[in-house]
């Protein structure tokens, strides 16, 4: 009787580990498998919507101008600055815009914040108010002695409306999650054409 208990414990122990090991293995490979797909690849000519924001890429190019809209470059240094059209989604006015797109690491260091400039008045991260689409520009300035890209990449992260939050119970846009990526060629000044198929 005790050495028919002991099968069965041992039977049900072996059962166990067995089926814990084969749920391991399979969260191993899906989450491995979900690190490894590639994100979508996006038309820079294309407005692009992230939920909160509406973009629309419009030209990259590298200054060594002293200013970039009125933003003071260090001496002798060179700026990668991304020109384009973005307009608020939302109902209130808002300057949430500076983690909608991550630069790639071959061109910039993805650890610095790009400055984010309001190309008709040159003003500082300005809000944007709901419906109406701002000329802006997102300036990075380059490592000293670093060459021109011919091309700049760009991960963009969308992010999903809320109307309550689990922590709070407020509205809000959460879970950004990157939802393709962009390569921007990069003109040889600010008088580079506009990338869009509709713009001369």
């Amino acid at each position: 009787m005790f050495e028919s208990a002991r099968s069965r414990l041992r039977a049900w122990t072996v059962a166990g580990i067995g089926t814990a090991a084969a749920i391991a293995v399979a969260g191993v490979l899906g989450a491995f498998g979900a690190r490894h797909e590639p994100l979508p690849v996006l038309a820079p000519a294309n407005p692009i919507d992230t939920g909160e924001w509406l973009l629309q890429p419009l030209k990259a190019y590298v200054t060594a101008e002293k200013y970039a809209y009125g933003t003071l470059l260090k001496p002798g240094g060179k700026a990668l600055v991304l020109e384009l059209e973005i307009t608020n989604r939302t109902a209130k006015s808002t300057k949430h815009y500076f983690d909608v797109l991550r630069a790639s690491p071959t061109a910039v260091d993805p650890a610095t914040k790009p400055l984010v400039v309001l190309t008709r008045d040159s003003t500082m991260s300005p809000e944007l108010h709901p419906g109406m689409p701002e000329r802006m520009a997102y300036i990075w300035q380059l490592p000293d002695g670093a060459a021109a890209p011919a091309s700049f990449g760009l991960t963009v992260i969308r992010k999903t409306y809320k109307p309550r939050d689990n922590l709070y119970g407020l509205p809000g846009w959460f879970n950004p999650t990157p939802v393709g990526t962009l390569t921007i060629p990069v003109g040889a000044g600010p008088d580079s054409a506009d990338i869009r198929t509709d713009t001369p």
